[in-house]
Protein backbone atom coordinates (compact mmCIF):
# COMPACT_ATOMS: atom_id res chain seq x y z
CA UNK A 1 0.00 0.00 0.00
CA UNK A 2 2.75 2.59 0.50
CA UNK A 3 4.28 1.98 -2.81
CA UNK A 4 1.43 2.70 -4.82
CA UNK A 5 1.15 6.32 -6.32
CA UNK A 6 -2.36 6.89 -5.18
CA UNK A 7 -2.16 6.25 -1.36
CA UNK A 8 1.39 8.40 -1.54
CA UNK A 9 -0.64 11.19 -2.75
CA UNK A 10 -3.54 10.59 -0.45
CA UNK A 11 -1.09 10.17 2.27
CA UNK A 12 0.42 13.56 1.94
CA UNK A 13 -2.81 15.48 1.83
CA UNK A 14 -4.73 13.89 4.68
CA UNK A 15 -4.21 15.78 7.97
CA UNK A 16 -3.17 12.95 10.25
CA UNK A 17 -0.84 10.88 7.87
CA UNK A 18 0.63 14.58 5.89
CA UNK A 19 3.50 14.90 8.37
CA UNK A 20 4.52 11.31 8.52
CA UNK A 21 4.03 11.89 4.24
CA UNK A 22 6.51 14.46 4.38
CA UNK A 23 9.09 13.12 6.41
CA UNK A 24 9.45 9.67 4.57
CA UNK A 25 9.89 11.91 1.52
CA UNK A 26 12.79 14.02 3.05
CA UNK A 27 14.07 10.79 4.20
CA UNK A 28 14.06 9.42 0.83
CA UNK A 29 15.59 12.03 -1.08
CA UNK A 30 18.07 12.57 1.20
CA UNK A 31 19.19 9.73 1.29
CA UNK A 32 19.28 10.24 -2.92
CA UNK A 33 21.43 13.32 -2.34
CA UNK A 34 23.31 12.45 0.52
CA UNK A 35 26.59 12.07 -1.81
CA UNK A 36 25.93 15.91 -3.04
CA UNK A 37 25.52 17.23 0.81
CA UNK A 38 29.31 15.64 1.42
CA UNK A 39 30.54 17.09 -1.40
CA UNK A 40 29.66 20.59 -0.30
CA UNK A 41 31.25 19.63 2.92
CA UNK A 42 34.33 18.93 1.21
CA UNK A 43 33.99 22.58 -0.98
CA UNK A 44 34.10 24.25 1.93
CA UNK A 45 36.84 22.47 3.24
CA UNK A 46 38.88 22.29 0.54
CA UNK A 47 38.43 26.30 0.39
CA UNK A 48 38.70 27.27 4.12
CA UNK A 49 35.39 28.49 4.22
CA UNK A 50 35.03 27.84 7.80
CA UNK A 51 38.79 28.90 8.73
CA UNK A 52 37.90 32.66 6.82
CA UNK A 53 34.76 32.52 8.67
CA UNK A 54 35.88 31.94 11.91
CA UNK A 55 37.66 35.79 11.52
CA UNK A 56 34.09 37.30 11.52
CA UNK A 57 30.89 37.74 9.06
CA UNK A 58 31.71 38.74 5.04
CA UNK A 59 30.03 39.67 2.40
CA UNK A 60 29.53 37.22 -0.99
CA UNK A 61 31.36 40.07 -2.60
CA UNK A 62 34.59 39.44 -0.20
CA UNK A 63 33.96 36.03 0.21
CA UNK A 64 33.89 35.12 -3.50
CA UNK A 65 37.68 37.20 -3.47
CA UNK A 66 39.15 35.00 -0.42
CA UNK A 67 37.20 31.78 -2.27
CA UNK A 68 38.64 32.63 -5.86
CA UNK A 69 34.98 31.66 -6.74
CA UNK A 70 32.71 33.71 -9.53
CA UNK A 71 30.32 35.46 -6.94
CA UNK A 72 27.16 33.47 -8.09
CA UNK A 73 29.15 30.44 -7.72
CA UNK A 74 30.19 31.50 -3.81
CA UNK A 75 26.71 32.48 -3.61
CA UNK A 76 25.33 28.53 -4.66
CA UNK A 77 27.47 27.75 -2.38
CA UNK A 78 27.07 29.37 0.73
CA UNK A 79 23.00 28.73 0.25
CA UNK A 80 23.76 24.91 -0.30
CA UNK A 81 26.15 24.80 2.72
CA UNK A 82 23.34 27.37 4.75
CA UNK A 83 21.00 24.41 4.22
CA UNK A 84 23.00 22.20 5.65
CA UNK A 85 23.49 24.20 9.19
CA UNK A 86 26.97 24.94 8.30
CA UNK A 87 26.80 28.79 7.83
CA UNK A 88 24.22 31.41 8.70
CA UNK A 89 23.07 33.92 7.09
CA UNK A 90 23.18 37.51 7.89
CA UNK A 91 21.45 40.79 6.69
CA UNK A 92 22.65 42.64 3.50
CA UNK A 93 24.07 39.56 1.71
CA UNK A 94 26.64 38.52 4.06
CA UNK A 95 27.51 34.87 6.35
CA UNK A 96 28.86 33.81 9.15
CA UNK A 97 29.82 30.49 10.70
CA UNK A 98 26.23 28.55 11.92
CA UNK A 99 26.98 26.22 15.05
CA UNK A 100 28.45 22.88 12.65
CA UNK A 101 30.63 24.93 10.80
CA UNK A 102 31.83 26.21 14.23
CA UNK A 103 32.46 22.59 15.40
CA UNK A 104 34.32 21.11 12.24
CA UNK A 105 36.47 24.38 12.36
CA UNK A 106 37.35 23.34 15.56
CA UNK A 107 38.41 19.59 15.26
CA UNK A 108 41.01 19.34 12.09
CA UNK A 109 40.93 15.35 12.09
CA UNK A 110 36.72 16.04 10.86
CA UNK A 111 38.31 17.83 7.85
CA UNK A 112 41.19 15.08 7.47
CA UNK A 113 38.16 12.43 7.36
CA UNK A 114 36.14 14.26 4.30
CA UNK A 115 39.34 14.63 2.72
CA UNK A 116 40.06 10.74 3.34
CA UNK A 117 36.35 9.70 1.83
CA UNK A 118 37.51 10.88 -1.43
CA UNK A 119 39.19 7.27 -1.25
CA UNK A 120 35.93 5.65 0.30
CA UNK A 121 33.80 7.40 -2.42
CA UNK A 122 35.94 5.86 -5.32
CA UNK A 123 35.53 2.71 -3.82
CA UNK A 124 31.83 2.60 -3.57
CA UNK A 125 31.04 3.84 -7.05
CA UNK A 126 30.38 0.67 -7.85
CA UNK A 127 28.83 -0.35 -4.70
CA UNK A 128 27.36 -4.21 -5.98
CA UNK A 129 30.83 -4.97 -7.39
CA UNK A 130 32.34 -4.65 -3.81
CA UNK A 131 29.83 -6.43 -2.44
CA UNK A 132 30.55 -9.49 -4.65
CA UNK A 133 34.30 -8.99 -4.17
CA UNK A 134 34.73 -7.81 -7.89
CA UNK A 135 36.56 -4.57 -6.64
CA UNK A 136 40.15 -5.27 -5.96
CA UNK A 137 42.10 -3.68 -5.10
CA UNK A 138 40.36 -1.38 -3.46
CA UNK A 139 42.04 2.22 -2.75
CA UNK A 140 41.60 2.06 0.77
CA UNK A 141 43.00 -1.49 1.24
CA UNK A 142 46.22 0.35 -0.36
CA UNK A 143 45.60 3.06 1.98
CA UNK A 144 45.80 0.83 4.99
CA UNK A 145 48.46 -1.79 4.33
CA UNK A 146 48.22 -3.32 7.59
CA UNK A 147 44.68 -4.36 6.59
CA UNK A 148 46.18 -6.75 3.93
CA UNK A 149 48.87 -7.58 6.20
CA UNK A 150 51.45 -6.34 3.25
CA UNK A 151 54.45 -4.07 3.79
CA UNK A 152 54.19 -0.55 2.59
CA UNK A 153 56.28 2.13 2.23
CA UNK A 154 57.71 4.35 5.15
CA UNK A 155 54.95 7.36 3.44
CA UNK A 156 52.28 4.54 3.40
CA UNK A 157 52.73 4.78 7.43
CA UNK A 158 52.49 8.42 7.35
CA UNK A 159 49.63 8.95 5.75
CA UNK A 160 47.78 6.91 7.53
CA UNK A 161 49.09 7.31 11.43
CA UNK A 162 48.65 11.09 11.14
CA UNK A 163 44.89 10.88 10.19
CA UNK A 164 44.71 8.37 12.91
CA UNK A 165 46.24 11.13 15.10
CA UNK A 166 43.83 14.09 14.10
CA UNK A 167 40.72 12.23 14.48
CA UNK A 168 42.07 10.16 17.65
CA UNK A 169 42.25 13.52 19.33
CA UNK A 170 38.41 13.87 18.92
CA UNK A 171 37.36 10.97 21.39
CA UNK A 172 40.19 10.09 23.73
CA UNK A 173 38.82 12.90 26.29
CA UNK A 174 35.28 10.88 25.57
CA UNK A 175 36.78 7.60 26.92
CA UNK A 176 39.38 8.67 29.27
CA UNK A 177 35.99 10.39 30.92
CA UNK A 178 34.25 6.35 30.79
CA UNK A 179 36.99 5.16 32.87
CA UNK A 180 38.47 5.39 36.13
CA UNK A 181 42.39 4.41 35.94
CA UNK A 182 43.04 5.87 38.90
CA UNK A 183 43.90 2.59 40.46
CA UNK A 184 45.91 1.25 37.76
CA UNK A 185 50.26 1.81 37.17
CA UNK A 186 50.78 0.56 33.58
CA UNK A 187 48.69 1.53 30.45
CA UNK A 188 49.45 0.00 27.25
CA UNK A 189 47.61 1.57 24.42
CA UNK A 190 48.03 -1.42 21.65
CA UNK A 191 47.64 0.08 18.11
CA UNK A 192 48.02 3.51 19.53
CA UNK A 193 49.29 4.86 16.08
CA UNK A 194 51.49 8.47 16.79
CA UNK A 195 50.45 8.43 20.46
CA UNK A 196 47.76 10.63 20.60
CA UNK A 197 45.70 9.06 22.87
CA UNK A 198 48.53 8.10 25.34
CA UNK A 199 49.15 12.10 25.38
CA UNK A 200 45.79 12.86 26.43
CA UNK A 201 46.27 9.88 29.14
CA UNK A 202 49.40 11.27 30.31
CA UNK A 203 47.97 15.03 30.94
CA UNK A 204 45.52 13.48 33.01
CA UNK A 205 46.98 10.55 35.05
CA UNK A 206 50.31 11.70 35.78
CA UNK A 207 51.42 8.46 38.04
CA UNK A 208 50.47 6.08 35.32
CA UNK A 209 53.18 4.72 33.39
CA UNK A 210 52.64 4.52 30.05
CA UNK A 211 53.48 2.25 27.16
CA UNK A 212 52.62 2.50 23.07
CA UNK A 213 52.88 -0.51 21.38
CA UNK A 214 52.32 -0.63 17.45
CA UNK A 215 54.06 -2.21 13.89
CA UNK A 216 57.45 -1.41 13.91
CA UNK A 217 57.64 1.25 11.33
CA UNK A 218 54.23 3.09 13.30
CA UNK A 219 55.99 2.74 16.70
CA UNK A 220 59.63 4.54 15.14
CA UNK A 221 57.10 7.62 14.19
CA UNK A 222 55.49 8.03 17.74
CA UNK A 223 58.66 8.06 19.17
CA UNK A 224 59.81 10.76 17.35
CA UNK A 225 56.32 12.83 17.57
CA UNK A 226 56.29 11.94 21.51
CA UNK A 227 59.84 13.18 21.55
CA UNK A 228 58.71 16.72 19.99
CA UNK A 229 56.03 17.46 22.54
CA UNK A 230 58.09 16.18 25.65
CA UNK A 231 56.86 13.37 26.30
CA UNK A 232 59.65 10.77 25.15
CA UNK A 233 60.58 9.84 28.33
CA UNK A 234 57.00 9.54 29.97
CA UNK A 235 55.50 7.40 27.48
CA UNK A 236 58.16 4.23 25.83
CA UNK A 237 57.37 2.95 22.73
CA UNK A 238 57.16 -0.73 21.70
CA UNK A 239 56.88 -2.40 18.19
CA UNK A 240 55.70 -5.63 17.25
CA UNK A 241 53.42 -7.78 16.22
CA UNK A 242 50.22 -8.80 18.29
CA UNK A 243 49.87 -11.85 16.10
CA UNK A 244 53.26 -13.19 18.20
CA UNK A 245 52.07 -11.96 21.85
CA UNK A 246 52.04 -8.40 23.36
CA UNK A 247 54.63 -7.67 25.62
CA UNK A 248 53.33 -8.63 29.49
CA UNK A 249 53.28 -6.24 32.97
CA UNK A 250 50.53 -4.09 31.96
CA UNK A 251 47.36 -4.07 34.45
CA UNK A 252 45.75 -2.10 31.66
CA UNK A 253 45.64 -2.23 28.28
CA UNK A 254 43.68 -0.23 25.35
CA UNK A 255 42.20 -1.03 22.30
CA UNK A 256 40.94 2.37 20.60
CA UNK A 257 39.15 1.95 17.46
CA UNK A 258 41.12 -1.41 16.71
CA UNK A 259 38.93 -4.62 17.09
CA UNK A 260 36.54 -3.42 14.42
CA UNK A 261 39.59 -2.95 12.06
CA UNK A 262 40.43 -7.24 11.73
CA UNK A 263 38.33 -10.15 10.99
CA UNK A 264 36.74 -12.36 13.39
CA UNK A 265 39.79 -14.75 13.95
CA UNK A 266 42.54 -12.08 14.02
CA UNK A 267 40.46 -9.86 16.34
CA UNK A 268 39.71 -12.81 18.84
CA UNK A 269 43.22 -13.29 19.14
CA UNK A 270 44.23 -9.96 19.71
CA UNK A 271 41.59 -10.29 22.83
CA UNK A 272 43.37 -13.29 23.66
CA UNK A 273 46.92 -11.69 23.46
CA UNK A 274 45.71 -8.84 25.94
CA UNK A 275 44.38 -11.23 28.28
CA UNK A 276 47.42 -13.01 28.58
CA UNK A 277 49.76 -10.23 28.95
CA UNK A 278 47.63 -8.41 31.63
CA UNK A 279 48.38 -9.13 35.19
CA UNK A 280 45.94 -10.51 37.71
CA UNK A 281 43.34 -8.43 38.23
CA UNK A 282 43.97 -6.37 35.39
CA UNK A 283 41.67 -4.41 32.80
CA UNK A 284 41.16 -4.54 29.00
CA UNK A 285 39.39 -1.34 27.74
CA UNK A 286 37.65 -2.21 23.84
CA UNK A 287 36.60 1.86 22.57
CA UNK A 288 35.05 1.92 18.96
CA UNK A 289 31.94 2.90 17.59
CA UNK A 290 29.56 -0.10 17.55
CA UNK A 291 26.86 -0.97 15.33
CA UNK A 292 23.37 -1.13 17.01
CA UNK A 293 23.84 1.69 18.62
CA UNK A 294 20.55 3.45 19.62
CA UNK A 295 20.36 6.39 17.78
CA UNK A 296 23.52 5.93 15.47
CA UNK A 297 22.51 2.80 13.73
CA UNK A 298 23.88 3.70 10.05
CA UNK A 299 27.26 4.87 11.51
CA UNK A 300 28.00 1.29 12.62
CA UNK A 301 25.57 -0.56 9.69
CA UNK A 302 26.00 1.59 7.03
CA UNK A 303 28.76 3.82 7.21
CA UNK A 304 31.39 1.36 9.02
CA UNK A 305 29.75 -1.56 7.61
CA UNK A 306 30.70 0.09 4.12
CA UNK A 307 34.05 1.62 4.73
CA UNK A 308 35.29 -1.61 6.29
CA UNK A 309 34.34 -4.10 3.16
CA UNK A 310 36.49 -1.35 1.26
CA UNK A 311 39.40 -1.47 3.36
CA UNK A 312 39.20 -4.99 3.12
CA UNK A 313 39.21 -6.00 6.78
CA UNK A 314 36.97 -5.98 9.68
CA UNK A 315 33.12 -5.33 10.55
CA UNK A 316 31.44 -3.57 13.22
CA UNK A 317 30.58 -5.67 15.85
CA UNK A 318 27.49 -4.88 18.44
CA UNK A 319 28.42 -4.77 22.31
CA UNK A 320 26.81 -7.93 22.71
CA UNK A 321 29.18 -9.57 19.78
CA UNK A 322 31.96 -8.05 21.57
CA UNK A 323 31.12 -9.36 25.23
CA UNK A 324 31.07 -12.77 23.59
CA UNK A 325 34.60 -12.60 22.17
CA UNK A 326 36.22 -10.84 25.45
CA UNK A 327 34.54 -14.03 27.84
CA UNK A 328 36.04 -16.66 25.13
CA UNK A 329 39.11 -14.32 25.68
CA UNK A 330 38.84 -14.93 29.11
CA UNK A 331 37.34 -12.12 30.70
CA UNK A 332 35.69 -12.61 33.61
CA UNK A 333 33.88 -9.67 34.26
CA UNK A 334 32.03 -6.79 31.37
CA UNK A 335 30.70 -3.45 31.99
CA UNK A 336 29.68 -0.87 29.99
CA UNK A 337 30.30 2.53 31.43
CA UNK A 338 28.14 5.44 30.02
CA UNK A 339 29.71 7.26 26.84
CA UNK A 340 29.79 11.05 26.43
CA UNK A 341 29.18 10.05 22.69
CA UNK A 342 28.55 6.77 22.14
CA UNK A 343 28.17 7.70 18.03
CA UNK A 344 31.86 8.49 18.04
CA UNK A 345 32.93 5.57 20.87
CA UNK A 346 31.17 3.31 22.77
CA UNK A 347 33.42 1.43 25.66
CA UNK A 348 33.89 -1.83 27.43
CA UNK A 349 35.49 -2.45 30.36
CA UNK A 350 37.17 -6.40 30.76
CA UNK A 351 38.26 -7.44 33.84
CA UNK A 352 40.51 -10.92 33.76
CA UNK A 353 40.40 -12.65 36.66
CA UNK A 354 42.72 -11.79 39.42
CA UNK A 355 43.61 -15.69 40.56
CA UNK A 356 47.32 -16.48 39.77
Amino acid sequence: MVANPRFQRWAAGFPLTRGIAQRNTRALFDLCAGFVYAQVLTACIRLDLFAILAEGPASIDALARRLDLPPDNARRLLRAAESLRLVRALKGERYGLADLGAALNGNPGIAGMVEHHALLYADLADPVGLLRGQAQPTELSGYWPYASGKTAEPDAYARYSALMGASQAMIAEDVLDACDLSGARQLMDVGGGEGAFLQAVAARHAHLGLTLFDLPAVAERATARLSRVGLGSRIACRSGDFHAGLPPGADAISLVRIVHDHDDCPAQALLAAAHAALTPGGCLIVAEPMAGTPGAEPVGDAYFGLYLLAMGSGRPRRADELRTMLHAAGFTTIREPRARRPLLARVLIAQKSGAV
